[in-house]
């Protein structure tokens, strides 16, 4: 064991402290009466739940000794165990709706944060909380917040007394189910609450929160070349406890899945954890910042000891207000880093930055193969940085800090060593089937997404697509594809070759020149290619820059991939009409079993917004299934939301909206439009059916044709007789569809077989 692991045993793990503010993303816009003359909230008739005082003394002597012990969660608030449900409130009724309120003090606390062991409410309901002296609110959660253990985890609320609010649409409040079992007295100042109480009562306030002044903002001068991946960086909060810090991280498919990682030590129930994100001054001094964008909740997908590290998949993906950053990583462990970049939040404070400019090593601390670094140049760790990433000088993280005594003397650095779990270790510990989703055997992805960030190369062309084909095209034919050409690094580019493949045939070659600075793009078409049957895939690299070879390869590929049907096809159209909650939305058509078009889910609050997708289709019959995951269906409670396939001749094919969880057609391209069934609906009975059935409304000789879910045909289709009964005694147990040919038209009806 060297000397460095000897001093580290003793040290081990940075637990971060949190953050403030909103447990969860929320939904619900502003609290409606939040300053609404005559409402009762000036004089308030509910009840005040007051909760005991602390021992502020008693508090602090135990803070001044855990916080010199790394290892130990940064404590800022007191918790008390409460038994409050809507009993202990009041219903005020407010025309078509009812709202239900109840205040909770807590004497002398800076902030207060609360924990629903129970949170349910109906669709159309909202819950707010807001300080009683009207600082801050946070909300509106509402069902879409609800989780699978129950509850929900709130963030912190300026002042020491809140009012619970909830408002639902009259004759709902039966529906709602509350309970709150922690109350938490903020004592400390997390994220500049107590700057937000003071600047609401005119009082000045310090310069810098709770961290060390050697600590520097991420958002000084020295921070320029990192305001991508600082992005990616949030705070975790547990009750009256700071857990850790972390970052969001890039997976090979790069598609915005919501991948956290931290450290192997700060891990305990993610389910309560609370991420908050962009907690940063907006310049490089200050101690305020902003503190409600914050998710609630996630899965532990992976850990270990090994490299000390936890991967983690949040509960709801970051909104893109929050405009999240996912980070690049390198698992190649290779001891070539020349310098790296640590991004924390120090105890609870605002969002920092520390510099080593010299190449960390490899080494093993507190059990675990860490990067050593020996100290410091510029800023500085501190109790409550634990989980944050290390960056090497590619803006790439290769670990997460695991322990350390760095911290600030004064105003200067201690020159103490901290250690970080290393990503080459966790890439052979679990991790890789996460980040490499696709399977692609890579050790090295960049962030995501790229564009306008800052690196350190000199010359580094990065290219994306900026046209292609969207879809299913129809007959084929020549196909144009349009890159976009960005410069990434610090040197004009003037030239460039590309090289590019069809279906992984010989590679061909074509030229740009131009002239593109630092930051700057540009389009270029590829020569036409043409379109064949089936599925084309085209690769795109970037072969040469300015005669030379690029500096960064890790962003010099692109993939297109399209369908063409060159065959005889059918321009159908899809159209569908949202609702109030297109979040809950996904639909797809199928057949043979495979997914030709799918989309969804959609944004919410944008009711009677028409998306039109034109259909490229081959002959043939297909299965359209729309799904909502509320189980409510798309009309008429929330919105008028719809779906229709019309046919090349603008005649609808089908059209719903009225449903529950999932609405189940059939429809061939050999039928253009579909009328009414003469006579009286279709019936079947019964439904579910076992080893027969019965059609009403059905003419005596209507082809019948049974097809699965896959569009698969079950049975040679029959002619129905006068009784209209049909033997399914032979058929697959599941979900049928039947289709019913008449004279006037065409219908499906769905059948479940047990």
């Amino acid at each position: 064991m060297t000397l460095r692991s000897l001093c580290a045993s003793g040290l081990t793990a940075l637990f971060l402290l949190p953050l403030t503010l909103l447990a969860q993303v929320p939904h619900g816009g502003g609290a409606p009466f939040w300053n609404t003359p005559g409402t009762n909230m000036d004089n308030p008739a509910w009840p005040v739940h007051r909760m005991p005082g602390i021992d502020l003394e008693a508090l602090r002597a135990g803070d001044a000794v855990t916080d010199l012990v790394k290892s130990a969660p940064w404590r800022f608030g007191q918790e008390f165990e409460v038994d409050l449900d809507l009993a202990d409130g009041v219903w005020l009724e407010m025309e078509d709706t009812r709202v239900w309120r109840t205040q909770i003090q807590a004497p002398g606390a800076l902030a207060m944060s609360l924990r629903f062991s129970e949170f349910d409410l109906p669709k159309g309901a909202s819950l707010f909380i807001w300080s009683a002296d009207r600082i801050e609110y946070i909300g509106g959660f509402d069902h879409r917040n609800m989780k699978d253990w129950g509850g929900l985890a709130t963030g912190l609320v300026a002042g020491d007394a809140v009012v619970v609010e909830v408002h639902v649409p009259a004759g709902k409040e039966d529906a709602v189910a509350l309970h709150i079992d922690q109350v938490v007295h903020a004592y400390r100042d997390i994220a500049g609450k107590a700057a937000l109480v003071a600047e609401a009562l005119g009082e000045q306030r310090g310069p810098y929160g709770n961290s060390g002044d050697c600590n520097i903002n991420v958002n000084c001068p020295e921070g320029a070349t990192w305001q991508c991946e600082k992005r990616s960086v949030a705070l975790i909060l547990q009750g009256a406890f700071a857990i850790c810090t972390g970052a969001m991280v890039n997976n090979t498919a790069q598609d915005g899945s919501p991948l956290f990682l931290t450290a192997n030590h700060c891990l305990g129930n993610v389910g309560n954890w609370v991420f908050v994100f962009n907690h940063e001054t907006e310049g490089c001094t200050g101690n305020t910042g902003p503190t409600n964008q914050t998710v609630s909740g996630a899965e532990l997908l992976v850990s270990s000891g090994a490299s000390d590290f936890g991967l983690l998949l949040l509960d709801e993906t970051p909104p893109a207000s929050y405009d999240v950053f996912y980070a690049g990583w390198d698992g190649t462990d290779e001891e070539t880093v020349q310098n790296a970049t640590g991004i924390h939040h120090p105890s609870g404070d605002l969002k920092k930055i520390c510099f080593e400019e010299d190449a960390p090593d490899h080494d093993n601390a507190a059990g675990a193969a860490v990067w050593w670094i020996d100290a410091w140049e510029d800023g500085v760790t501190e109790g409550g940085s634990s989980g944050s990433p290390l960056f090497d000088q590619n803006h790439r993280i290769i670990g997460q800090l695991y322990g350390g005594a760095a911290a600030c003397s004064g105003n200067q650095n201690n020159g103490q060593f901290d250690y970080y779990g290393r990503m080459g270790v966790s890439f052979n510990n679990g991790i890789t089937e996460h980040l490499d989703p696709l399977g692609l055997g890579i050790e090295v992805l960049d962030g995501y997404p790229s564009e306008g960030c800052v690196t350190s190369f000199a010359l580094d062309m990065g290219i994306g697509i900026a046209e292609a084909p969207d879809g299913v095209l129809c007959g084929g034919g020549e196909v144009v594809i349009e890159l976009t050409l960005n410069n990434f690094g610090t040197d004009p580019i003037t030239s460039a070759t590309l090289g590019y493949t069809v279906n992984g045939g010989p590679q061909q070659t074509v030229n740009w020149t131009g002239n593109l600075n630092q930051y700057d793009n540009t389009t270029f078409a590829l020569p036409p290619i043409e379109a064949e049957d089936g599925t084309t895939e085209v690769e795109i690299v970037v072969l040469s820059i300015n005669g030379t070879q690029d500096e960064n390869g890790f962003n010099d590929a692109a993939v297109v991939e399209f369908t063409a049907f060159v065959e005889d096809t059918f321009n159908f159209t899809f159209e569908l009409v949202l609702d109030d909650y297109g979040s809950e939305t996904t639909w797809e058509i199928r057949r043979l079993g495979n997914v030709v078009y799918s989309g969804g889910p959609y944004e919410d609050d944008l009711d009677g917004t028409v998306i039109t997708i034109p259909l490229c289709l081959e002959e043939g019959c297909y299965i359209l299934q729309v799904d909502d995951s509320y189980g409510d269906g798309m009309c008429c409670d929330y919105g008028e939301g719809s779906f229709t396939v019309y046919d090349p001749q603008g005649d609808v094919i089908y059209t719903g909206g009225e449903f529950t969880d999932s609405d189940l057609e059939q429809f061939c391209t050999q039928e253009m439009s579909v009328e009414d069934l003469s006579g009286a609906a279709l019936t079947v009975s019964p439904n579910p059916a076992t080893g027969s059935l019965i059609l009403g409304g059905v003419p005596t000789g209507a082809r019948v044709t049974p097809v699965d879910l896959l569009g698969r045909t079950i049975s040679a289709p029959l002619t129905l007789g006068a009784d209209g009964r049909v033997d399914t005694s032979t058929w697959p147990r599941g979900w049928t569809l039947l289709r019913v040919e008449t004279a006037a038209g065409v219908h499906v009806e769905r059948v479940l077989l047990r």
